[in-house]
């Protein structure tokens, strides 16, 4: 089925009900929360993961700044651009340890829904930031492709050879956490800095054994334009999670046709699925069920099916259903206004 989402349902019966995805915490609504050992439980292995990714981070935000340093010292943009890309890489673990930290964290009365949504708002920082700085360097190498100058290609060579080891040492810490979402997904930051490493290795090359300089500035571009790719990337997931959209990998469709062709479900309205952060998504809808003695049962299987199928562990439903009589559709606890 294709789902359509409503921002409200207006009942036959005259009546109108509070949405669920209501995050006010609004009186009047009848919703039916799972709040089990899952929501609470802790993966044995998180310090394991947060030594490997502080690590990680220390090694690699160390290196960008001597780096950094090594580029103004030899002139290289190339190298500049990679101590860039390694501040993105930095940020990218510096999230993904963040994440492991606030997963662990509890809601309070003050967050309701505890403070996951941090990695979100440091991911937007972080990409704004660095989408400044590759703008810098496009601009800055434009004007040493006109106005070259001069570069240590030794020196460059030997920084850069270091940065690659670096970035070796930062991938072999996080291949160890396979099934750690966030290192893997910094694993892949770190593999993508290789790229710019060797970049920098083959400016300074060039340079020491040609005197050819425009390839500094040439191989800073295409540096940049990796630290874009990435940074876009970054930008638009986090942009996208902050607005509340469908989790990545989650077909809304799919997951509506799941719902009501579970036996007992006669119609659903008011889907809605987010993300809550650290890997956790949460649900909300109006369901039609076709007898309301059904119902604790049916919400039992509803939630296990959406944990282990798409892993949603925060799921809110309100149930109706239709009256034997008139056919009007009955809430499961009226509400007067």
């Amino acid at each position: 089925m294709k789902y359509t989402p409503h921002t409200h349902k207006h009942f036959p019966d005259g009546e109108q009900h509070d949405h669920p995805h209501d995050r006010s915490g609004g009186h009047n609504a009848s919703h039916h929360h799972r709040h089990d050992e899952s929501h609470h439980h802790h993966d044995h292995r998180a310090p394991t993961s947060q030594k490997r990714l502080l690590m990680a981070l220390a090694v690699t935000f160390g290196f960008a700044f001597v780096e950094l340093a090594g580029g103004v010292w030899s002139g290289s943009l190339a190298l500049i651009s990679d101590a860039g890309h390694m501040m993105t890489d930095s940020a990218a673990l510096l999230l993904a340890l963040i994440a492991n930290l606030i997963g662990q964290r509890p809601a309070n009365a003050a967050q309701s829904y505890g403070y996951a949504r941090a990695e979100l708002i440091g991911a937007l920082i972080n990409s704004l930031a660095m989408m400044a700085l590759v703008v810098w360097i496009i601009v800055e190498a434009v004007q040493r492709l006109l106005h070259p100058q001069p570069v240590n290609g030794m020196g460059v060579m030997v920084i850069a050879v270091i940065g690659l080891l670096v970035n070796v040492i930062s991938a072999w810490q996080l291949s160890h956490d396979h099934d750690n979402l966030n290192s893997r997904a910094a694993l892949i930051h770190v593999l993508g800095d290789l790229l710019g490493s060797v970049a920098a290795i083959a400016a300074g090359a060039v340079i020491y054994y040609t005197g050819w300089k425009p390839i500094d500035p040439i191989l800073s571009i295409a540096v940049s334009l990796l630290i874009l790719r990435s940074t876009w990337a970054l930008l638009k997931k986090s942009t996208h999670l902050l607005m509340d959209g469908v989790p990545e990998g989650l077909d809304l469709d799919a997951l509506a046709d799941a719902i009501t062709s579970t036996p007992g479900v006669a119609d659903l309205h008011d889907l809605h699925v987010w993300h809550l952060g650290a890997n956790r998504n949460a649900l909300s809808a109006h369901l039609i069920i076709e007898d309301p003695a059904i119902w604790p049962r049916l919400i039992l299987q509803l939630n296990e099916m959406l944990e282990t199928k798409y892993h949603i562990d925060h799921v809110t439903l309100q149930p109706a259903w239709l009256s034997e009589h008139d056919g009007k559709i009955v809430p499961m606890i009226r509400i007067s206004h």
